[in-house]
């Protein structure tokens, strides 16, 4: 064990006479291996790239960084939901903070059939956990960002040949007050579009989507609303942030909608 070295000096603990508060400060980009729930097969390992941060009051100089990636590796090479409250009280502790908060995105993996043929394909989605502590009280973040078709209404309804369409990419955040999947968030986007997205499509699949999104236009307008309804039927959800980007196929130029559920 390394004895620390008493004639080394803690600039960190110095104390600042600027007088600000800082709300964040901490370490960000660390990449870290993940357990996450998976509603198919029980458990999926994959690669987080995280956060951490913690509340900084206004005379201390600094914070120390080296800390906030201690405080991961004591609980286990693996990081997995269960231990996120863990890390928080650890983080607060041994960094002396009031609030403390770790944010983590990771790819995830969904084994898709495709319509028709039923051939299967992995999708990679990106899914989020955004999780704060402020004294005793916990909040915990749900997030995923979702791929999927969308089919101009506009351009069906005025071509006498065809539609626009173009790929557009949903983020979707919620708090809940029971279990969420991720894949119950994926679908509920999914469901919500023009068509949803394969990795393995067949002739007979892509027609099958290429008419479902001409049967199913949407504008970002639309599928924004279609995801904020759909989170507002399950009781489980207690609040929401939707925000779409469509890439539009005949402008220089994205299509934008937020909604938040206050």
């Amino acid at each position: 064990m390394i004895q620390a070295n008493p004639n080394l000096q803690d600039t960190q603990s110095q104390n600042d006479a600027r007088q600000i508060a800082i709300d964040r400060v901490g370490v960000k980009r660390l990449r870290h291996p993940i357990e996450v729930a998976d509603r198919a097969c029980k458990r999926q390992s994959t690669v987080a790239t995280l956060s951490l941060s913690v509340d900084l009051p206004h005379h201390f100089k600094g914070t120390h960084m080296s800390r906030f990636v201690e405080a991961l590796h004591a609980h286990g090479r693996l990081i997995h939901v269960e231990n996120i409250p863990d890390i928080l009280r650890d983080l607060q502790d041994r960094l002396k903070a009031e609030s403390a908060h770790i944010s983590m995105e990771f790819p995830y993996f969904i084994e898709k059939k495709a319509p028709v043929s039923g051939s299967v394909g992995l999708m990679d989605y990106v899914a989020r956990f955004d999780a704060s502590i402020h004294g005793k009280e916990i909040d915990f973040k749900l997030g995923v960002q979702v791929p999927v078709t969308t089919l101009c209404p506009c351009s069906r309804n005025i071509s006498e040949r065809g539609a626009h369409n173009q790929r557009g990419i949903v983020d979707l955040d919620v708090m809940f007050n029971d279990t969420v999947w991720i894949e119950e968030l994926i679908a509920l986007v999914e469901a919500s579009a023009s068509a949803e997205l394969y990795s393995v499509l067949k002739r007979p699949d892509e027609k099958f989507v290429t008419e479902r999104a001409y049967d199913n236009p949407v504008f970002v307008e639309d599928l924004s609303r279609n995801i904020a309804l759909r989170c507002r039927q399950d009781p489980r959800i207690v609040w929401f942030r939707v925000e779409v980007e469509n890439f539009e196929s005949i402008h220089n130029h994205s299509a934008y909608a937020v909604i938040e559920q206050p």
